[in-house]
């Protein structure tokens, strides 16, 4: 019965431990980190919570497409999620765009797909590091996804 209990729980650790590492091989083969709309908060966190492990590689996303107002504007797409009141929460990257002369930024509230590499700078005054993606393309597309996701 011990056996039998110890193979069951070495069964189950390697299930569980299977996927994680496919997904992991599958992205460092890809030369782009798609965030999926499934699970966008997720993958959104991840790169987040490991931003050196994803610093210089390029993300594709899509979402709705911010301008912060102030002196300095700065971009965003995003997706909104689960929050204390409702969808209110905002979860996605900080764009920067270096063909604004070219191509200028999108209008606000556009559905975009953004491709670009993660990259990171000093906020002095906050004396903390941000991530952003500096972007390579950024389309408008006719067709939205879901605005509002869970995970």
């Amino acid at each position: 019965m011990r056996k039998c209990k110890f193979a069951l729980i070495l069964t189950a650790a390697a299930v569980l431990l299977f996927p994680a590492n496919c997904a992991k091989l599958k992205g460092e083969a890809s030369d782009t980190i798609k965030i999926d709309e499934k699970m966008f908060i997720a993958q959104v966190n991840d790169v987040y919570l490991n931003a050196e492990d994803y610093q210089g590689k390029k993300i594709k996303l899509e979402g709705v497409f911010l301008q912060s107002t102030g002196e300095k504007p700065y971009y965003f797409v995003v997706r909104y999620g689960p929050a204390c009141c409702g969808n209110d929460g905002i979860v996605g990257f900080e764009v920067a765009w270096a063909k604004e002369k070219e191509q200028p930024y999108p209008a606000a509230d556009s559905w975009v797909e953004a491709e670009g590499v993660l990259k990171s700078y000093e906020d002095e005054e906050e004396g903390y590091t941000l991530s952003y993606i500096d972007l390579s393309s950024l389309n408008v597309l006719a067709k939205r996804g879901s605005e509002n996701v869970l995970q």
